[in-house]
């Protein structure tokens, strides 16, 4: 029982946090809260202008989606490779594993765990590539004869908080799949590894030096937006 729930804690732990993070947000801004005032920036500084920046901005950003979702996809076909290799595999956990042995069964089912992460990682960079490719049309769509509305720009903001959403929802697969794989070491490893993934993940979101960085951008702006009006 205890081998189960160390085996499924990473998968729980990523799906809490994707939970609870946003209600911490309700309370202090994260870093993803405050770049969402910077998307909003860019979507009304680029309804001012014509120019092939915004296109090529949009472009990177889709290409580095386009790049992780990709990755997934061998990430999952690597770990169906793995059930096929099954005796090999438990023959290196016997000289990896300092604690216990796993049984088939065990290994199986943390196989299953290591694949639901991957498989979410790669919906969720799929969604957020589709979301970013929605933006670009919405920025393209955008009538540079008169003045956009606040509620357009919002709107196509929106869309684009969107896709960083579940482009970060994906990178958390990633980061929790770490303490899954560290679970093949020990099952007590895996959960620290899995803690310490937690607190590297919520230091980066609510007080890394980007965190300082981006909350000082976004008050200057505010100052200058007040002083021009």
């Amino acid at each position: 029982m205890i081998t189960l729930l160390t085996s499924v804690f990473p998968l729980l732990a990523y799906i809490a946090y994707n939970i609870l993070v946003p209600q911490i947000e309700k309370r202090r801004p994260s870093l993803s809260v405050i770049m969402n005032m910077q998307r909003r920036r860019w979507v009304a500084n680029a309804a001012r202008r014509e120019s092939p920046f915004d296109a090529i901005l949009s472009g990177n950003i889709m290409g580095s989606v386009s790049f992780l979702a990709s990755t997934s996809v061998l990430l999952v076909l690597a770990v169906f490779a793995v059930y096929g290799q099954l005796p090999t595999l438990m023959e290196a956990l016997d000289s990896l594993s300092f604690e216990r042995t796993y049984s088939v069964l065990d290994v199986q089912i943390h196989l299953a765990v290591l694949l639901t992460m991957f498989v979410l990682a790669f919906f969720a960079f799929t969604l957020s590539l589709r979301q970013f490719n929605h933006f670009c049309i919405m920025l393209g769509a955008l009538d540079h004869d008169r003045v956009t509305t606040d509620e357009e720009i919002e709107a196509i903001a929106r869309m684009n908080a969107l896709g960083a959403k579940n482009f970060n929802s994906g990178i958390r697969a990633y980061y929790f799949s770490i303490p899954t794989v560290a679970w093949f070491i020990s099952e007590w490893v895996g959960v620290a590894v899995c803690l310490a993934t937690i607190l590297v993940l919520a230091h980066r979101e609510f007080f890394s030096s980007a965190h300082r960085t981006a909350a000082s951008a976004a008050v200057i702006a505010a100052r200058h937006r007040q002083a021009k009006d």
